[in-house]
């Protein structure tokens, strides 16, 4: 009668992207729109910006484990940052006056390595779609000493846009470990340096106009020459920092001892003992600008950063959570590495608790599980891919109590995982779907299909974010199907859920498979609306894999009917 889904030709893979993680970056939301070429891709970014500070928190805390305050307080003066620039552009025309003094939410973060600082801020600026410059403050120095020229940053800038200016005009510069530029009092020599990148800092990080021809690039040099030989004409582009925000952090050893003494001397002479904290976070929370001053910085460098934010130490229980969170690039990435030599892993709760007691004893945060990862399954990564038929290596207890045991073991018998793993899976699976389920309706996934969600996140070793978009993509597909094939056919069609999840569970290719399932209904629905006058159709799963037993149901119902 006709023919069968199951007949059509595979469905070819979706196009990947040669970097996986670049694909997930470019499937991130970015709140940029297209606008004419007057307005310019700064504007447009400005104009479509509308991002709510409870929206930034709730996106980075699909990544971040705890850090509750410094988000709230990143999220907020970011999202105030651009939303003010963009209040101001559309406002009518002011006083000169009134730009006179405007203070930038710039932002200063401490916290101990490895807590996640450079990883929020990568985070805000892929989220927001807007340049983004990373640089270790210690390379910079003061103009006229040898090293880096700070304005060096804001060039980096208008590279990063591209070019566009007024994309670069909205970017973030971001200098870590700016607690190396603060100077030792009455001490000469490298801290001259220091303390003149700090004096060097001061304009950009206000409001200044920087020459994006630099006096010490030979490339700008000859690109002016060329230019005045074509035009007899000198110009130099300059870009405003008027909007450009800078972040700062640092982990500031030796603030803390600092803020304790002041806090001790405030309480002598009024019989109490005052704040007393073991841990050093504790008293950075209470830094002030005078300690910060106190600690080697310039009374006007601390002044331009009127936002602080402290980052707390992350323990055992924290780290375990960042393993477990499907957003976390420390396990994608294994999971990657494997997955280049076609093996997929896996992993036990217990070994994952295992190994953030481990990373916890190093103290170098989440980077020290980077460390007990690697010294865990670097031999598998080693000997594995000469071995094809093992495609599966679960990360248990026995691996982490001991890699080379365990190796010899599975070499020996590749099937002596098999049962463990079975376990692992739906344990895995389990705690995916716990993930989802705390996330219901935050992206407009319906819980119909989160296990679709879970089989591509398993499948692609991509996050769990990239997963959730890459299934509404496909249910968008779906819809647009629907649209489609009723209008061309001249019928109203609607695949119920039991379709739509048969159709996801294809995997990659829903584009070439919805067309190849165009072929297949066309010709058994029009046979139906010719015989019984059927217009109206809502699809199960059976119509999509047996076609031909479905239109034989449709017909043996309408005739029951009618005897």
């Amino acid at each position: 009668m006709t023919k069968s889904i199951n007949s059509l030709p595979e469905a070819k893979p979706e196009k990947k992207l040669e970097n996986l993680w670049e694909q997930e970056l470019l499937a991130r939301p970015h709140p940029q729109t297209e606008t004419d070429e007057k307005d310019g891709a700064g504007q447009g970014f400005l104009e479509s910006f509308n991002l709510k500070p409870h929206e930034l928190v709730a996106y980075l805390d699909q990544y971040i484990v705890r850090q509750d305050k410094a988000k709230a307080v990143l999220a907020t003066k970011i999202c105030t940052h651009f939303n003010r620039a963009r209040y101001l552009a559309r406002g009518p025309a002011a006083d000169p006056a009134d730009e006179v003094g405007l203070i930038k939410n710039n932002i200063l973060l401490i916290g101990p390595t490895g807590v996640g600082k450079t990883y929020l801020i990568k985070l805000i600026a892929a989220r927001l779609g807007v340049p983004f410059v990373k640089a270790d403050a210690t390379k910079f120095s003061e103009t006229g000493y040898v090293g880096g020229d700070v304005e060096d940053l804001v060039r980096e800038l208008v590279r990063e846009a591209g070019g566009d200016m007024e994309k670069a005009k909205y970017g973030i510069i971001y200098l870590d470990e700016i607690d190396k530029i603060a100077s030792s009092q009455g001490i000469l020599g490298p801290d001259v340096s220091r303390a003149g990148v700090q004096r060097a800092l001061l304009k950009p990080m206000e409001d200044t106009t920087v020459s994006l021809k630099a006096a010490h690039d030979p490339v700008s040099q000859i690109q002016a020459i060329e230019q005045y030989r074509r035009t007899g004409k000198v110009e130099t582009p300059t870009l405003s920092t008027r909007h450009v925000l800078f972040i700062m952090s640092g982990a500031f050893n030796g603030l803390a001892p600092i803020v304790k003494e002041r806090l001790h001397k405030k309480s002598v002479g009024f019989a109490a003992r005052g704040a007393e904290w073991e841990r050093d976070e504790d008293y950075l929370k209470q830094a002030t600008s005078q300690d910060l001053v106190n600690f080697g910085f310039e009374s006007e460098f601390i002044g331009r950063l009127p936002v602080t934010a402290v980052l707390e130490s992350l323990g055992a229980e924290d780290l375990l959570t960042i393993m477990q969170n499907p957003n976390n690039p420390v396990m994608l990435s294994k999971r990657r590495d494997f997955a280049a030599y076609g093996i997929t892993l896996h992993f036990t709760e217990d070994a994952l608790k295992l190994l953030a007691a481990q990373a916890a004893k190093l103290g170098t945060g989440a980077r020290a599980l980077v460390s007990v990862l690697e010294a865990v399954l670097t031999p598998f990564e080693r000997e594995l891919p000469a071995h094809p038929h093992i495609t599966s290596l679960l990360l248990s207890t026995q691996v982490v109590e001991d890699p080379d045991k365990a190796l010899a073991a599975l070499l020996a018998n590749p099937h002596a995982q098999a049962e463990e793993l079975s376990l692992a899976l739906a344990q895995n699976t389990g705690l995916l779907l716990r993930h989802l389920e705390e996330r219901a309706g935050s992206d407009g996934l319906e819980q119909d299909y989160q296990q679709a969600v879970v089989d591509e996140y398993m499948a692609s070793t991509l996050s769990m974010n990239h997963a959730v978009k890459t299934i509404l993509s496909r249910l968008k597909a779906i819809d647009s199907f629907e649209q489609e094939f009723g209008a061309s056919q001249e019928l109203t069609i609607k695949l119920d859920t039991s379709a739509r999840q048969a159709i996801l569970s294809k995997g990659q290719g829903t584009v070439e498979f919805l067309s190849g399932l165009s072929q297949v209904l066309a010709p058994g629905l029009n046979l139906v609306r010719g015989r019984l006058g059927q217009t109206s159709f809502t699809l199960p799963s059976l119509a999509i894999f047996d076609t031909d037993n479905y239109l034989r149901q449709i017909f043996e119902r309408h005739y029951q009917k009618n005897c």
